[in-house]
């Protein structure tokens, strides 16, 4: 007989708290947008982008998992549509990319705490390992359920921002005109940093599919829970960029400091000290969601023999997957070396691939399995299904060739994450050296 921790789900509320810290965490890490595009263009990107890069995703998502909602989430989608390969190529590029991604926020907790310790940036790499180390320990000796902890860090990110807005409107209650949109004047390569920066802080709904199997009632708790959470990161988004602009910040200083810079000025110290602890709840929050959504993937690609077994070897003692909690801080740990904006490029590069690969899925079954029932169907056919994957497509590789128009640095970054996507055939090959009953 399962035990009781077995039997407990998560419950919707949980789940929208989870999804906002796999997805968002809050609007932390937004503030280059203001740099790449100006006053004009900030908030045209931050309203653009979420249409055309998520909603397809969103919808996507929401489609596939009505069909199946199992453990492995996209993994398993892919495998089904496309074969082994293409889904061990799904569940390599999303294990690497969370890897990159994991490494972005003990750089971002330390922006956040130099507000209180502003000597701590010199010490940037030893802090993030000690947060890297420290929360690899917390997951193998077990932590608060996911589900409650992000409930509380969820309050403790929100609520600066809402005494920020709310001071703000209170003084602000005249002159509030919008900047007219427009992207006249940016750079190419700016627009396609510009686009990296708000792609980066909306991706991540497929990552809340992999633990189907243990949310309460599935289909109805991710409709919900999903839409609950869009709605809450994009309005969340408009405000502070809006109130960021109006506080009279430079795009130099809100890159350099941060959101608790923009408190300090609306409300004071108390303000900025209140926004910035928020950050550095933030990024844990987003570390704990993450770490929920990939530990589950090398389970099931080590079912399907596609992975070593020992990658989903438990702890004898507290039955955690360790082995894999290690690589995973090992790969992380070097990759802190790497900067913000590099990251981000890579981040979002890797992830993208593997978005595509659920897309084609996505026209596939409906093509081979039209008859299969699915709770919630997008109100497309097969001819509107792929002229809605031409939307994020073009945002995706115009925010790719704009990274390869700018600095050195950024081609560098844009060139390793292709290198990485090449990885997962020869790890495929490599699968079928040592396994060839395997099937493509």
């Amino acid at each position: 007989m399962p035990s009781p921790a077995i039997l407990k789900k998560i419950r919707p509320v949980q789940l929208i708290a989870v999804i906002f810290f796999t997805v968002s965490g809050g609007p932390y890490g937004l503030e280059p947008l203001l740099t790449f595009a100006g006053e004009h263009g900030s908030l045209v990107v931050l309203l653009i982008t979420p249409l055309l890069w998520d909603v397809p995703a969103i919808f996507t998502v929401l489609e596939l998992n009505s069909m199946m909602p199992v453990e492995g989430g996209y993994y398993k989608w892919v495998k089904h549509a496309l074969g082994t390969r293409w889904g061990f190529y799904e569940g390599w590029w999303t294990w690497l990319y969370t890897f990159i991604d994991l490494a972005i926020y003990p750089g971002l907790f330390v922006l956040y705490a130099s507000f209180f310790f502003p000597g701590i940036i010199a010490f940037r790499i030893p802090v993030c390992l000690c947060i890297i180390w420290a929360s690899a320990g917390l997951n193998i000796l077990g932590i608060v359920p996911v589900g409650k902890t992000s409930l509380i860090l969820g309050a403790i990110v929100l609520a600066p921002f809402i005494i920020l807005f709310t001071l703000f409107f209170y003084h602000h209650t005249g002159n509030m005109g919008i900047p007219s949109p427009s992207l006249k004047g940016i750079q190419f390569s700016s627009l396609g940093m510009a686009l990296y920066t708000a792609m980066w802080n909306c991706l991540g709904w497929d990552n809340v599919t992999t633990y189907a199997e243990e949310v309460e009632k599935p289909i109805r708790s991710y409709l919900i829970s999903i839409f609950s959470a869009f709605a809450l990161v994009i309005v969340l988004y408009f405000l502070v960029i809006l109130v960021s602009q109006h506080s009279g910040i430079t795009p130099g200083d809100l890159q350099n400091k941060g959101f608790p810079s923009v408190g300090t000025i609306i409300g004071g110290q108390w303000l900025g000290g209140f926004v910035a602890f928020g950050g550095m709840a933030s990024t844990l929050g987003i570390y704990a969601a993450v770490l929920l959504s990939i530990s589950r993937v090398p389970k099931v690609m080590a079912d399907d023999d596609l992975l070593p077994s020992k990658l989903n070897k438990l702890h004898s003692k507290f039955k955690t997957p360790y082995i894999s909690i290690i690589v995973c801080s090992i790969v992380v740990s070097f990759m802190i070396l790497w900067p913000f904006t590099d990251l981000l490029i890579i981040d979002v590069t890797v992830y993208g691939a593997g978005l595509f690969l659920e897309y084609i899925s996505l026209i596939k079954l409906r093509i081979s399995s039209p008859d299969v029932h699915r709770p919630f169907k997008i109100p497309l056919n097969v001819t509107g299904l792929c002229l809605m994957v031409v939307l994020p497509s073009v945002v995706y590789f115009v925010a790719l060739a704009g990274a390869f128009s700018s600095a050195e640095q950024a081609v560098w970054a844009a060139i390793f994450a292709i290198v990485v996507l090449a990885t997962a055939e020869l790890g495929w090959r490599l699968v079928l050296w040592k396994k060839p009953y395997l099937k493509s």
